[in-house]
């Protein structure tokens, strides 16, 4: 069997070793060369003609955002970034992922905890998940541009009806997806949007901010006890599941730290399976770009409670697994692609 080649990109030489160790390691994969900076490391794509690259997002020289960009405009190719967890470095990340990175791995705060058994596993199964994307996806596919919006949803009005929930999952490939979708949303719209993205804690909060910026409608990393209001986007944070409970008239959002699901906290069928359990006649589920099939079962359970569902399609998903597993199930009414996914909410949900 041919070895996933990889090109290790990190200005420390610690790093640098820790990772190529790790990589070597695994049978599936070779290391054919290393980089300091993203200059370094353009020069030895186009020497080595890597399958996947792993990119510090912090160097000298060239830094890996000004690399990357460079990348996916001449020679386009998996990229994987290493980021850090501080704020500066979330917002860092998301802007890779924008560029066309396929996904990202958090340093840990303490260096020599790179090297344990946990970072091993995700090192390696990210780099051999992202070797078989076809990054001409996200080149056929950019994301489109959206101009910042000043003209925002009013604030909740007690005479403001919530007439439909809205459940979104997504994984890899799902920040950019989630773009072309959130911003797309009308002021207007008489529904809440609940979202669970596969992230760490504190990315979360800065891909809210970021969809915020971008959206017509209000778009917050959910908190305990926040009230569901039309007009209103909420993105589960990173470490905690969410789930929707039932309080007087109102639906109310509950955070906990219950164990991971199927790897996974938040999870998106914890969301959906709190959904349906309550037996809303109001619910659409949507399920987009991302490895694995987390949010297959909530998303049946939906559609089993009458709910309207809808898949990304294939064509457009960076990863189709999470669409995949859901349609495998047969519980899906509508397959559609990314840009037209925003459309099709609102012509179900209506304004």
């Amino acid at each position: 069997m041919n070895k996933i080649k990889v090109l290790v990109v990190d200005d420390s030489a610690f790093m640098r070793k820790v990772i190529s160790d790790i990589i070597t390691l695994d049978k599936e994969l070779i290391v054919i060369d290393t980089a300091r900076n993203g200059k370094e490391a353009i020069k030895k794509i186009n020497e080595f003609s890597p399958d996947i690259v792993t990119m510090d997002v912090e160097m000298p020289i060239m830094d890996g955002i000004t690399a990357l960009k460079t990348i996916m405009q001449k020679s386009p190719l998996p990229v994987v970034m290493l980021s850090s967890v501080t704020k500066e470095g979330a917002e860092a990340t998301l802007k890779a992922l924008e560029l066309g990175a396929v996904d990202f791995i958090t340093k840990p705060t303490n260096i020599f905890k790179m090297n344990t058994e946990d970072m091993r596993i995700q090192l390696t199964e990210k780099i051999k998940m992202a070797s078989r994307v076809n990054v001409s996806i996200q080149c056929i596919h950019p994301s489109r541009k959206v101009k910042s919006i000043s003209n925002r949803s009013a604030p909740y009005k007690q005479n403001s009806r919530l007439k439909k929930i809205v459940a979104l999952g997504t994984s890899t490939g799902g920040p950019r997806a989630l773009q072309d979708v959130i911003p797309y949303l009308p002021k207007d719209i008489p529904a809440s949007i609940i979202i669970v993205q596969h992230m760490p804690a504190g990315f979360t909060k800065s891909l809210a901010e970021r969809l915020n910026n971008l959206s017509a409608i209000n778009v917050k990393e959910a908190e305990n006890n926040d009230r569901l209001l039309p007009g209103y986007a909420y993105i589960a944070p990173g470490g905690y599941h969410l789930k929707i409970i039932k309080a007087s008239s109102d639906y109310k959002i509950s955070l906990t730290k219950e164990a991971p699901v199927s790897g996974h906290r938040p999870s998106v069928d914890v969301m959906m399976n709190s959904l349906a359990y309550l037996e809303l006649d109001n619910l659409v589920g949507v399920i987009m770009t991302g490895m694995g099939s987390d949010g297959a079962v909530g998303i049946k359970n939906i559609k089993q409670k009458s709910g309207y569902t809808i898949a990304q399609d294939e064509a457009t998903c960076v990863v189709y697994g999470m669409p995949k597993s859901a349609v495998n199930l047969g519980c899906i009414d509508e397959v559609v692609p990314l840009q037209d996914i925003a459309e099709t909410i609102t012509k179900i949900v209506g304004v």
